[in-house]
């Protein structure tokens, strides 16, 4: 069985995702990209702690919109940003710790 070095429990039981999750300084914001149109960036998500790829999949999925990983921020088609901040509640981050812009 392997434990985990940073919170000492069983990798199945490991919970610094979920810490990680809490003490996130998250930023959403809207962009203007070529012709016009918006994007919604968000920033803040640590790459080290969290599976950036795999949220940003998640958000897609669940906003129904195109997107893509740049420099440890998440990219979005469109503004989305109270979507998002609600999606991001939802699955576990503080909303204290969440800006929108």
């Amino acid at each position: 069985m392997e434990i985990c070095s940073v919170c000492g429990l069983p990798e199945d039981l490991c919970i610094c995702e979920e810490i990680a999750r809490e003490t996130q300084k998250i930023t959403i914001s809207l962009a203007k990209r070529k012709f016009g149109k918006s994007m919604t960036v968000v920033e803040g998500i640590s790459e080290k702690s969290i599976n950036i790829a795999d949220l940003a999949k998640k958000l897609k999925g669940e906003l129904a919109c195109g997107g893509t990983v740049k420099d440890g921020r998440i990219e979005l088609q469109g503004d989305h940003r109270q979507r998002v901040k609600e999606f991001l509640i939802k699955h576990g981050y503080s909303e204290e710790l969440i800006e929108v812009k």
